[in-house]
């Protein structure tokens, strides 16, 4: 696998990984890689400098997992929509991974505040959940939650609306 540093005709920057040289290569000539922000399809690499560790650096950078909670630093993906952005050990490190450093990531925090404050949070009792409201044993009301991709696919096909979430939702108990 490589990554890549990109940048679209618009001047939009990211990253993404590839198979290979190649294979990049490939998907840009035939337009199947594009621009997050804008979806562009011209699309070029730019500038990035290798990232080569050692084992002394990577000792060096080991963090406690009580440094800075029980996930360890920035509590993992589930914690936060970008995922597993580098931080060092404190609170300032904490705050940084709270803010979003896109305006995709504005919007799909937005998101996330307006149906947790709109919705009910059901769990892994989602696709029950929303059978019971659809079969009407249950009243209606707006849900949240997790299901397995055969359960959220049954509910597609005995057409229960349904649809997927781009943030993984933040673990509650039920």
């Amino acid at each position: 696998m490589i990554r890549y540093a990109l940048r679209c005709a618009e001047d939009h920057r990211f990253e993404s990984w590839f198979q290979s040289a190649d294979a990049f290569d490939r998907l840009v000539a035939a337009h199947h890689v594009q621009c997050p922000a804008c979806g562009s399809r011209d699309i070029e690499k730019t500038l990035m400098a290798p990232r080569v560790t050692t084992s002394r650096k990577a000792a060096a950078r080991q963090v406690p997992a009580d440094a800075t909670g029980p996930a360890g630093p920035g509590g993992g993906a589930a914690g936060h929509p970008a995922g597993g952005r580098g931080t060092a050990a404190g609170s300032d490190s904490r705050a940084m991974l709270s803010r979003p450093s896109s305006q995709v990531e504005a919007a799909l925090e937005e998101l996330r505040r307006k149906v947790e404050a709109s919705s009910d949070y059901v769990g892994r009792d989602f696709a029950a959940e929303a059978r019971a409201m659809h079969d009407g044993s249950k009243p209606e009301r707006p849900i949240y939650g997790e299901a397995r991709t055969d359960e959220a696919r049954a509910l597609i096909e005995d057409g229960i609306p349904v649809a997927p979430l781009p943030f993984l939702p933040k673990r509650k108990t039920n």
